[in-house]
């Protein structure tokens, strides 16, 4: 049984977004904007091995899109989700299993891929998972979130016969418990791995980068920004109280941490690698 991270690049959203009511002075000391205010941030996967079973959390960004998409995120770095699986020591036939958390393009991008103009899952052995009241929220997208969800990230998918659903299906991971936020956007899983006696929550845009564990730190691009802070408060509760190690998607420099409550609320209380705080 293995648990391991997988960079998949870097690229750049605009700071103000990415902070919402924070002003500017105290986020740009958490991540520097450039000139057009945009920070870098990571797409940070997981993958986790299970006797037979090798499950994919998330694919990043992917490569099939035009270079005016592109330009406005500034993909950059080395890394990149096919090139860290085989860095990690596995093919994309390896696959069994993607959890999709949400269908946002910086999430979901790396699933399909187009070859001589036709599109087609990433993952030809793999069953594809997200839940459907999120899959009917992304293919019917209210106007605040349409512009994250493609439908040439989604419905290839689903024309595949590769994609289940979550709630209709057991999810096929004895150690994996999903935990379903809306804050965010409807019905964001995120998985819960119980892992060499200890609890690893991925927290996907939940709580993006550890600068965002304080309260009030919460994206514009939320549909829910209030509930959001009170699904913060819940998860982050629980895991200063029992020493959880959050897994951060998004930030550049700290892979994953353990909080724990101060007088000012919930804090970062040891960060690094994964594999160094188990």
């Amino acid at each position: 049984m293995t648990l391991q991270t997988l960079d998949t690049g870097l690229f750049k959203l605009d700071g103000g977004a990415m902070f919402g009511v924070v002003p500017k002075p105290l986020w740009q000391k958490l991540n520097p904007a450039d000139e057009q205010n945009r920070c870098t941030w990571a797409m940070r996967c997981l993958l986790y091995e299970q006797g037979s079973q090798l499950l994919l959390v998330d694919t990043g960004i992917g490569d099939k899109q035009d270079a005016k998409f592109f330009g406005h995120y500034d993909l950059h770095g080395d890394a990149s989700l096919i090139k860290s699986i085989h860095q990690a020591g596995y093919s994309e036939t390896d696959i069994t299993d993607v959890l999709l958390t949400h269908l946002h393009f910086d999430h979901v991008g790396g699933a399909v891929k187009r070859t001589d103009g036709q599109l087609s899952p990433v993952f030809s052995n793999a069953t594809y998972w997200t839940h459907p009241s999120h899959w009917n929220w992304a293919v019917h997208p209210n106007p605040r979130e349409k512009a994250s969800f493609l439908s040439e990230n989604i419905l290839p998918v689903q024309e595949s016969g590769q994609l289940k659903f979550l709630a209709d299906n057991p999810f096929p991971y004895a150690d994996i418990s999903l935990l379903y936020v809306d804050g965010h956007t409807e019905k964001m899983a995120l998985p819960i791995v119980k892992w060499k006696g200890r609890t690893v929550a991925y927290m996907a845009d939940l709580i993006p980068s550890s600068g965002h564990v304080p309260l009030p730190y919460v994206m514009s691009y939320d549909v829910r920004p209030l509930l959001t802070m009170d699904e913060k408060a819940r998860v982050l509760q629980q895991a200063a109280a029992e020493n959880w190690i959050l897994v951060f998607e998004h930030d550049p420099v700290t892979e994953a941490a353990t909080v724990e409550m101060t007088e000012k609320g919930v804090r970062i209380k040891e960060k690094g690698r994964l594999a160094e705080l188990v």
